[in-house]
């Protein structure tokens, strides 16, 4: 697990040691710069149990170069003739970030987004969303993490794109700060192949950073929802999924997002590998009396044994017996007791039977 740590990621949930898995939906940029899809997607989000929807706020000209917007992008994901015509198309207002956040809270989840410049950081920070998301472009980019740790929120990292070199700075850099930071192991391709998922890195993770919440940001292929639910039994406490409308709708992202009814089926296999884990301590189970009472073995005589006899290994057996009586973790317990009264052949001892 994730060591002894867990922190208010906002007011009434904890994560960490002993919580529940906190699901990020990922919404990014599939809402197509529609309102109306964003909507659609924070309800749907919603409904499949989701505890958080989350966004991507730019501010264009302060992540982009103009050459770098100027560039042709054409294609079928393309949404303008330059890159910077397709990112405005998909660029929410303020305004809106404001509508999608009320709107989110009344659907019972929480709404934050991934601050792609320190425009956004500000933006983000202002509007009060409960967590600061840094994103895989930005692990390395530690003047934007200290921006973001100038507002005293948690801040969840994703560590796409990068080593663990890159990732301890950037984990320095908010943990100095004080910040409750959450890490989340991530390969940054789309769809992600199996092989480059890395989930052993979790482990790593947990052991290196003792005192940040680990977690896992996928982008498998939506069919399979095996990699995501390891990822959980090895002990992410945060995971982030795309989630999209439709998968073949236009854009790079939508192949590895999860529908809504991918997304509902996920979390509901999350909560029950949750209560598999149950407790620490080896017991008996209330559920198994059925099974033993059934099962159960006892100590039963090889032969007559006469009262006053001492018993020897030679006297005794384990079967299921009917009635059942001493239990056969006592077998040798049994060894060197007296009967108190004559048992006959292939019989279950009883406590009531030894001296």
């Amino acid at each position: 697990m994730s060591g002894k740590v867990s922190f208010e990621l906002h007011p009434g949930r904890l994560i960490g040691d002993n919580q529940a898995c906190y699901v990020i939906a990922e919404i990014g940029q599939n809402h197509q710069g529609s309102m109306s899809i964003a909507m659609d997607l924070i309800a749907g989000a919603s409904k499949a149990g989701v505890d958080c929807v989350k966004f991507q706020k730019s501010n264009l000209t302060r992540k982009f170069t103009q050459s770098a917007l100027s560039r042709p992008y054409q294609g079928f994901n393309s949404f303008g003739s330059t890159y910077g015509e397709h990112k405005k198309s998909l660029e929410l207002t303020n305004e809106q970030f404001v509508q999608l956040k009320d709107y989110a809270n009344n659907q019972g989840v929480q709404f934050t987004a991934s601050p792609m410049d320190i425009d956004s950081v500000d933006f983000l920070a202002s509007i009060k969303v409960p967590f600061l998301k840094i994103g895989s472009g930005d692990t390395n980019n530690y003047p934007l993490i200290k921006r973001a740790t100038n507002y005293n929120q948690p801040i969840v990292l994703s560590t796409g794109m990068t080593d663990v070199d890159i990732v301890q700075q950037s984990v320095s850099i908010i943990k100095e700060s004080g910040n409750s930071l959450a890490i989340l192991q991530c390969t940054s391709s789309y769809p992600c192949p199996p092989e480059h998922v890395n989930l052993n890195v979790i482990k790593t993770y947990q052991r290196s950073f003792p005192f940040a919440v680990i977690g896992y940001s996928g982008h498998e292929s939506a069919d399979d929802d095996s990699i995501s639910l390891a990822a959980v039994a090895l002990g992410a406490k945060v995971l982030e999924r795309h989630v999209t409308l439709d998968q073949s709708m236009k854009g790079s992202d939508h192949r590895c997002s999860l529908n809504l009814e991918q997304l509902t089926s996920l979390i509901k296999k999350i909560r029950t590998i949750e209560k598999a884990f149950g407790s620490n301590e080896k017991v008996k189970n209330s559920s198994e009396i059925p099974c033993y009472l059934k099962l159960g073995k006892s100590i039963v005589t090889t032969r007559t044994i006469k009262k006053g006899e001492t018993i020897n290994e030679s006297m005794l057996d384990i079967k299921v017996s009917e009635p059942p009586g001493i239990a056969a973790h006592k077998f040798y317990q049994l060894i060197g007791r007296k009967v108190n009264k004559d048992l006959m052949e292939d019989n279950p001892i009883q406590s009531v039977d030894l001296d």
